[in-house]
């Protein structure tokens, strides 16, 4: 986007950088023998890993390749390569891509979900938790674009992985929540009513598309004609109003 939108961007709080961070260079390689080789290796990637906490390790190298390369180019070398470990590694811990990349959207949607239940305001009315909880779900996208899209991109998990499938039920839960705080009922997601399906839906949908149209910089047009000192959050709040809801 050009300044106009990066100027855009300012609005929300938190505002992440979105540039791809440079790589680093590559240390200067002395001719010894194999093994001192190996053991050089392992040395330039830092600490040697414990077998306890390599699982994380890999995750966190994972987490590190996607945010440089994009989700394209997160590949389990790319990752091993990372964290200084064999090739084998990352196989033997997730299987193959799909059940590296499903991990680590389990990860996003366990912070996605701290981050929508630590949205609170002093105010009690459902309209203004919802509003606040719909600005905690924007600026998640926002300071983690590729983390969303990644949580969002179903050709590329597998939701039968356990801990996928648990972290994105307990945070399909938090929106239920506040269409349950909205209706002042109870809300049980695998019982829902009707009315309340179609609730969550209409929320979610507003919602996760305001934050898909933010990232792809597509809210430009509609901003540049609110008067000057508007912010996107105002524009999202006031979406979250009962009189601005879609009908």
């Amino acid at each position: 986007m050009g300044a106009q939108n990066a100027a855009k961007r300012e609005k929300l709080p938190k505002t992440a950088a979105a540039g791809k961070k440079p790589l680093s260079k590559p240390a200067s390689v002395k001719k010894t023998s194999p093994a001192a080789a190996r053991s050089a290796h392992k040395g330039d990637r830092g600490q040697p890993y414990h077998h306890g906490d390599l699982h994380e390790a890999l995750l966190k190298a994972a987490k590190t390749v996607a945010e440089r390369e994009g989700i394209n180019g997160l590949t389990l070398r790319a990752v091993a390569r990372e964290a200084g470990v064999s090739h084998a590694a990352p196989a033997h811990h997730f299987g193959d891509v799909t059940g590296l990349l499903s991990e680590l959207a389990a990860i996003g949607f366990k912070k996605f979900s701290e981050q929508l239940g630590a949205a609170t305001c002093s105010e009690v009315a459902p309209e203004a938790v919802a509003a606040r909880k719909a600005s905690a779900y924007v600026a998640f996208a926002q300071d983690n674009p590729c983390m969303f899209q990644l949580m969002f991109r179903g050709e590329r998990l597998d939701h039968d992985r356990p801990a996928l499938r648990e972290a994105s039920e307990a945070a399909f839960i938090k929106l239920a929540n506040i269409v349950a705080a909205r209706r002042h009922e109870e809300v049980v997601p695998d019982h829902l009513t009707l009315e309340q399906a179609a609730d969550i839906a209409r929320i979610w949908s507003m919602v996760h598309g305001f934050a898909m149209l933010y990232l792809d910089g597509r809210l430009s047009p509609i901003m540049d004609g609110l008067p000057p000192g508007t912010t996107v959050e105002a524009l999202l709040a006031t979406m979250m109003t009962p009189d601005h809801r879609p009908i």
